[in-house]
């Protein structure tokens, strides 16, 4: 396991704001998970404070008196940065630091901060280099000699680096606009590029005529260990937020033959920053191309409805949240009794323990149900002297039944569209 190095560990203060319709419980638990989110970027929580508002103030997103006496908090603690569970406005950023005296960063700081260190891959590095770059682009007024001096990095520098700095690194004592967006025009370029590449990868698949299948779910869900599970692919799991940012696909052969190409993606969170979703298109549509998404949700989670509800918000702004899908309530193991009263709520759901395997049978099972479903059953005649014809029905469809007649073996086979092409000289009725 990687561990995160860092010479110190920034004390963090949390803030979070209580306004209609969410209750005082739901703002807990968001900071909950928001001090999840900083602990696995590298720091501790020496602080949380709650305020009830009924709009936030467009300046200081609390209001001035709120903000003092987060200063306040922040001198008792001796806190090196406060975090906000909402986004701040660029404005409302360094109004909060001027009464601070300290860093101000939002829920979407922290989560691009945990994506620079995670990223492995060339692709991975890119797009979170330009969602932060985004991020960063409308906050450069009044910071460029501050953001001139953080010397981020990904890897090993990042771990060196504050929260909400790490990733891409400026190595000029000023910031300048012009070469920020050439960089940022540069990166999309560049994830052009790989974008082309992955889609022609993407028309091989296709002209393969295999089925493919995504994993998706909230983020820590456990899809890497049900992707190793399923195809020995050998991906890093680690307990925490994000391990995994570079998607992996392997072929995986169902219970009735059939074989399907299975892809992991990465996890998804409550207020995923909308850059991060667009810098990560291109790898978010191999989710929004399958034909069957199975949709990981732990059942030991304190809400998982409202993780579900989390993920397919993220599909729908992918465009995927038209797609089919199989829930599959994962850690039944460790929350037997919450993963059967869920799969009982969602009919069609299974319950498994990716880390045993129990259940994973039957999720397979159901997978393949459902592909199946999809295609088209058709009845054909096939000649007693073609026997190649029908052992290719066999090959590419599912045989439903099989009669020996006078003048041919009638056949009634489950096809996709393509295969029912190959064989529409055989079919009844042309």
């Amino acid at each position: 396991m990687v561990l995160i190095e860092r010479t110190f560990r920034e004390k963090i203060v949390l803030v979070g704001v209580v306004m209609a319709p969410q209750s005082l419980d739901d703002v807990e638990r968001h900071l909950d998970e928001l001090a999840e989110l900083i602990d696995t970027a590298g720091a501790d929580v020496v602080e949380r404070v709650i305020q009830r508002r009924d709009r936030l103030d467009p300046a200081t997103y609390v209001g001035k008196g709120k903000a003092e006496e987060l200063h306040v908090v922040a001198e008792a603690t001796d806190c090196d940065t406060v975090v906000f569970d909402d986004e701040l406005s660029p404005a409302q950023q360094r109004n909060l630091e001027k009464i601070l005296g300290r860093t101000a960063i939002d829920r979407t700081a922290v989560i691009l901060d945990i994506f620079a260190q995670n990223a492995r891959t060339d692709e991975g590095k890119a797009q979170v280099e330009l969602a932060q770059l985004r991020y960063r682009l409308p906050r450069l007024r009044g910071r460029g000699k501050q953001l001139s001096q953080q010397a981020g990095a990904m890897g090993a520098g990042a771990a060196r680096a504050p929260i909400g700095s790490r990733g891409p690194g400026e190595t000029q004592l000023e910031i300048d606009r012009r070469r920020l967006v050439r960089r940022m025009t540069g990166l999309e370029a560049h994830l052009r590029e790989l974008r082309k590449t992955r889609v022609t990868r993407r028309k091989s698949r296709r002209r393969s005529r295999l089925s493919s299948v995504s994993i998706v779910g909230y983020t820590n869900a456990g899809k890497s260990t049900l992707l190793n599970r399923l195809t020995d692919a050998g991906v890093l799991v680690e307990d925490r937020l994000f391990a995994t940012l570079d998607p992996r696909t392997r072929r995986l052969q169902l219970p009735g033959g059939e074989t399907v190409l299975l892809s992991d993606t990465v996890g998804f969170i409550r207020k995923l920053p909308h850059g991060l979703v667009e810098a990560f298109r291109s790898t978010l549509e191999e989710v929004a191309e399958a034909d069957l998404l199975i949709h990981v949700v732990d059942a030991a989670a304190s809400e998982p409805d409202e993780q579900i509800l989390s993920v397919r918000e993220v599909l729908a702004e992918i465009g995927a949240d038209s797609l089919p899908e199989v829930l599959a309530f994962n850690k039944a193991d460790v929350a037997p009794g919450a993963a059967r009263d869920l799969a009982a709520h969602h009919p069609g759901a299974v319950t498994l323990s990716a880390t045993s395997g129990d259940g994973v049978d039957e999720l397979l099972e159901v997978v393949g149900e459902r592909l199946r479903a999809f295609a088209n059953v058709i009845e054909f005649v096939v000649p007693f002297d073609r026997g190649d014809v029908l052992a290719a029905l066999h090959r590419e469809g599912e045989v439903l039944e099989e009669v020996h007649e006078e003048g041919g073996t009638r056949v009634q086979a489950r096809l996709d569209e393509a295969g029912a092409g190959r064989f529409r000289e055989f079919a009844v009725g042309g």
